[in-house]
């Protein structure tokens, strides 16, 4: 605490009290020991707190490996070099940087901007749009980047580091639960299996495909509109990615964590994806759409380890949302997250049209 109130004498300087409010984020990962707003008087920031010990759950370990997808120091270094700020002129940032702090325990302390403005959570779905053209200007006008601290294959281990239960996918008792029963969609079964054979497909595939800086972990929970334009948050994943990969996050997250309806996928991808090639565009490039369109589409396989961990849970009467700060309704996080499963179902199967599965 010693350290912390030295901290914010320095960055937050003045005579009123100051104040600690916790954000939400996910309790899981090792790496974020913590993240609050830091209020004195009229002033704010924020301050989020990167630890290497290892801890948390197994899914989520933090590395000492640079390129290790869940590398402890990846998101001060990505602040500290201003790397985020190159795709300012396209309308997209990352929170001003105040300090990186070293602590004397071994942790980072990583003072930003307190952004103001309008949540992803609750944007309209114009306002997704938007952020897709932005993106796409971004990502066209920029190309690889290289940092020795940048990710490396994240989808390959991110997806890799989940202890699911497989052998749930081909158990009859698992999908005869009333909350699978009830509220997956007919067929949804044969095609996650169907995607979980293809997985080796799918991946190398999308490490195939042209590569671009991605943020690798967009989503509404990591964007704010600032009134100029669209402030990434959590920028800990950042590293190369198949051009179209961002996207083929955004989208669905928006469902999965019920900011958006599935109802709402077929036109939101059409509106969403139609943005992002004109931002491309804009920016200069003049690449094959149908080769950023099977990025999106086989992106599909990052979600495949999440049926088996819903059947694992759909006996559970309380569940939490994301940060695990309130309970949800159950019946409907079923009834969106099969839906939009299925709807991912159709992304895999034209993966495969454009990427000449055999």
């Amino acid at each position: 605490m010693d350290e912390l109130a030295d901290e914010v004498e320095r960055l937050l300087p003045g005579t009123a009290p100051w104040s600690l409010h916790p954000l939400t984020h996910n309790p899981l990962n090792a790496v974020t020991a913590g993240i609050w707003r830091v209020v004195r008087g009229s002033r704010s920031a924020v301050v989020k707190v990167l630890s290497p010990e290892p801890g948390g759950h197994p899914d989520w370990q933090a590395s000492r490996d640079p390129r290790h997808w869940n590398y402890w120091r990846r998101e001060a270094e990505v602040y500290a070099d201003g790397l985020p700020y190159l795709w300012e002129k396209a309308g997209v940032r990352a929170p001003r940087l105040l300090e990186v702090v070293e602590r004397h325990g071994g942790e980072l302390a990583l003072w930003t901007e307190d952004v103001a403005g309008q949540p992803g959570a609750a944007w309209s779905a114009e306002r997704h749009v938007r952020l897709a053209g932005q993106l796409g200007r971004a990502q066209g006008g920029t190309g690889p980047v290289e940092r020795p601290w940048l990710s490396r294959g994240f989808l390959r281990g991110y997806t890799g580091a989940k202890s699911v239960d497989w052998s749930l996918l081909d158990d009859d008792e698992a999908w005869a639960q009333p909350m699978v029963r009830e509220h997956f969609p007919p067929g949804l079964r044969a095609e996650t299996v169907r995607l979980h054979r293809d997985r080796e497909w799918f991946l190398a595939t999308l490490e195939g495909l042209p590569r671009v800086w991605c943020h690798l972990d967009l989503w509404p929970n990591n964007v704010i509109a600032d009134g100029s334009g669209s402030v990434l948050l959590d920028w800990a994943f950042t590293g190369e990615g198949a051009l179209g990969e961002d996207l083929g996050n955004h989208l669905p997250d928006s469902v999965f964590d019920l900011f958006l309806p599935a109802a709402r996928l077929p036109e939101l991808d059409g509106r969403l994806f139609g943005a992002y090639l004109d931002g491309l565009r804009e920016a200069g490039w003049r690449g094959d759409p149908r080769q950023v369109r099977l990025a999106v589409c086989a992106s599909a396989v990052k979600y495949d380890w999440l049926v088996p961990a819903l059947l694992r849970r759909a006996g559970e009467a309380v569940q939490l949302d994301y940060g695990g700060g309130r309970p949800v309704d159950v019946a409907r996080r079923y009834r969106e997250r099969g839906a939009a499963l299925m709807f991912l179902a159709g992304w895999a199967e034209e993966a495969r049209g454009l990427g000449g599965y055999a």
